[in-house]
């Protein structure tokens, strides 16, 4: 049997950045067993006299820490030295290794990151857009929109354009249903819109359908489930695809970052042509 740890996650902002790692690294090792804990806006010596002191009374502790302020950071590797705790510092080499290359010192400011600059607002605006325009709601400003989903219904649409909203891109996502009409500009062959359809496996659709079906209670709608229906939607999904020289992307084994992924790639080529 795997030891179990005692994983905690420092730091001296939102802790966005060090989940995000910390995701990445666990991924790596298939017999990681581990209870996290995360501490956030941690930028005091007497906070973290108190996270070293919980640690110490705890088996099989490791500690990650994102801070930035370099006096402050040093008093967490020294605390935990003092107490044989494993401790690793994530950015502090790589703040130093660029400080190096550029040849400029860096601010150590906690939460820099989140400045309200514009490119914030980029975010934020996206984020709105997407939301008002989810299934193919409001398409009469889908010109604005940087990137159109289209695709039968369950193959990750909705959060797929949340996460490219998150990360500033216009989204709006369509379902190919019988009454979801396209718009005719998205068809023109001077369409600047970046248009993408994404298409699953139609027995891996029917289960996550009849999943969501059992949840709904809802038992009328025996063609949604039905493998035949699933297969000829995405059959005729794909003719539309090729129709319009629309790139496809099948969803299913990605993840909905993988997806995104690639849909950026795609809107990147578009963008340059």
């Amino acid at each position: 049997m795997n030891e179990k740890y005692n994983v905690y996650l420092v730091s001296d902002s939102t802790g966005e950045t060090l989940d995000r790692i910390f995701l990445s690294l666990k991924s790596q090792f298939s017999n990681f067993e581990y209870e996290k804990k995360e501490f956030v806006f941690i930028r005091t010596e007497q906070q973290i006299d108190k996270i070293i002191k919980e640690c110490s009374e705890s088996q099989n502790s490791i500690i990650l820490y994102t801070i930035v302020e370099t006096k402050l950071a040093k008093y967490m590797s020294s605390s935990s030295e003092k107490n044989n705790i494993p401790c690793f510092g994530i950015l502090g080499n790589l703040i130093l290794s660029f400080s190096k290359l550029l040849n400029q010192k860096a601010i150590h400011k906690p939460s820099a990151q989140h400045v309200l600059d514009d490119e914030y607002y980029k975010r934020i605006e996206a984020i709105q857009y997407t939301m008002h325009h989810d299934d193919g709601k409001k398409l009469d400003d889908i010109s604005k929109a940087d990137i159109v989903l289209l695709g039968v219904s369950r193959t990750n649409k909705t959060p797929t354009s949340i996460y490219l909203a998150n990360r500033g891109y216009k989204t709006i996502n369509i379902p190919l249903v019988l009454d979801q009409k396209i718009p005719d500009d998205l068809k023109s062959p001077n369409n600047k819109t970046c248009v993408i359809g994404l298409v699953a496996d139609p027995e891996r659709l029917a289960d996550i359908r009849r999943n969501r079906v059992a949840i709904m209670q809802d038992n009328n709608i025996k063609e949604y489930t039905d493998l035949n229906f699933i297969k000829e939607e995405v059959n005729k999904s794909k003719q539309l695809f090729n129709k319009y020289k629309w790139p496809i992307i099948d969803v299913t084994r990605r993840s909905v970052e993988e997806t995104a992924a690639s849909i950026l790639k795609i809107f990147e080529i578009k963008k340059n042509k």
